[in-house]
């Protein structure tokens, strides 16, 4: 019996166009399979056909086929839909495991699992809750199952640990950070930021220091993201102390403090009615070579003018000014309201002066102040009047260092 004769060879644009319009997928994959003699299928043909063999369960197997027949191991970006299809079938997802399984754990020609494709399907499934427990089970099997480098298994495990922390599972979060020590991986900063920010949101302040702490012991590099994040949960939870502590000892465990660390314990100070002991952070800030910026002068200025400390939150506002620093309207605003408030017209006149010298504009409120308190005071009012309306100061600024300490 006389064998049939080959098809004539046809060019891959023209397969492409044949497998495309074909509407029955396992016509399609005819086409393919009887000219593969003669034509290589091109890339986007072989993708195309995978995604439509893959939507329908009772054309799974063909699927999986046609991926072994491959020449080379498919790219992730060509298995990553193929997955997903495969996870959108509305099935239980131990269709989705026994396609995983046969494809690169127990299949009779496993194909390599590329670590951008794990980290992708972890992407996927971590990023709604109905598929969490997937994504949990999966990466216990790729763990147990598979010789995932060291570096690969911290990066899965850190995205999963973030997954649960946004999703408020701060006990998941926990439990994977510490299947990475059985793992016998470290966790690295990034693991103990995202845990610190994630206990923080929960109030669980202390164990978030705890594991400061232990990643400091590890040799970790500090992360001072984390260290803000426990500074300000620390301050809104009014254990001033604590916060205060903290920020003594990261200068004595190498952890040189920035402006955005004191700049939160100074506003948490502030905050509880404290600018005296925010006047200490300030202190120490300088000496330790830390500039204070814009807002902490602010934050100060106005911390102090809400605790009566008028003269003192003067002093600071002329320290802001000497350093080329232009405040708000607001600050200059708490510190007039405040001396209006203990009787002192000449001094709220003077700054209102001074500020208008400074090009910032008063807002309505510091103008009805001044202009109230002038009214009440007789004996000074033709004085006052005539330094607001012609900008002259009486005399220069000046701060003692008295004042500031």
């Amino acid at each position: 019996m006389s064998m049939l004769p080959s098809p004539p060879p046809i060019s891959p644009a023209r397969l492409h166009k044949l497998v495309t319009s074909q509407p029955d997928p396992l016509l399609a994959l005819e086409l393919v399979t009887v000219t593969s003699p003669t034509t290589t299928p091109h890339p986007a043909t072989l993708h195309s056909l995978l995604l439509r063999l893959a939507r329908r369960r009772d054309h799974l197997p063909h699927a999986l086929a046609l991926l072994r027949r491959l020449p080379s191991p498919p790219s992730p970006r060509l298995l990553l839909p193929v997955l997903i299809a495969v996870l959108r079938l509305r099935r239980p997802p131990q269709l989705f495991f026994s396609t995983f399984n046969s494809l690169f754990v127990s299949g009779p020609r496993p194909l390599p699992l590329h670590p951008q494709l794990l980290l992708r399907l972890l992407g996927v499934l971590s990023s709604t809750a109905s598929h969490f427990p997937s994504a949990l089970h999966l990466l216990r099997l790729v763990s147990s199952r598979l010789p995932l480098p060291a570096p690969l298994v911290l990066a899965s495990h850190n995205l999963l640990i973030e997954a649960a922390a946004r999703s408020g599972h701060v006990a998941v979060s926990l439990s994977l950070f510490h299947r990475l020590r059985s793992l016998n991986v470290s966790p690295d900063a990034d693991t103990y930021r995202i845990l610190t920010q994630s206990l923080c949101r929960k109030a669980q302040v202390r164990t978030a220091a705890t594991l400061l702490d232990e990643m400091l012991h590890r040799g970790i590099p500090a992360d001072p993201l984390a260290y803000t994040t426990v500074l300000n949960a620390l301050c809104r939870k009014k254990q001033l102390r604590e916060a205060y502590r903290l920020l003594c000892l990261m200068r004595g465990r190498g952890v040189s403090p920035d402006i955005v660390h004191y700049n939160t314990v100074i506003v948490g100070m502030c905050r509880e009615g404290r600018p005296l002991d925010a006047c200490k952070v300030v202190g120490d800030m300088v000496e330790s070579g830390c500039t204070p910026n814009a807002a902490t002068y602010a934050t100060l200025v106005n911390g102090l003018c809400v605790s009566g400390l008028y003269e003192k939150a003067e002093a600071y506002l002329v320290d802001m000014v000497g350093k080329g620093l232009v405040p708000h309207f607001s600050v200059f605003h708490s510190v007039i309201k405040g001396c209006c408030a203990v009787g002192k017209v000449k001094e709220a006149a003077e700054i209102m002066s001074w500020m208008l010298d400074l090009g910032v504009v008063p807002h309505v409120e510091s103008w009805s102040s001044v202009i109230r308190c002038v009214c009440n005071d007789e004996d000074c009012i033709e004085a006052v009047l005539l330094q607001m309306v012609t900008g002259k100061r009486h005399g220069s600024r000046t701060i003692s260092r008295s004042t500031l300490k």
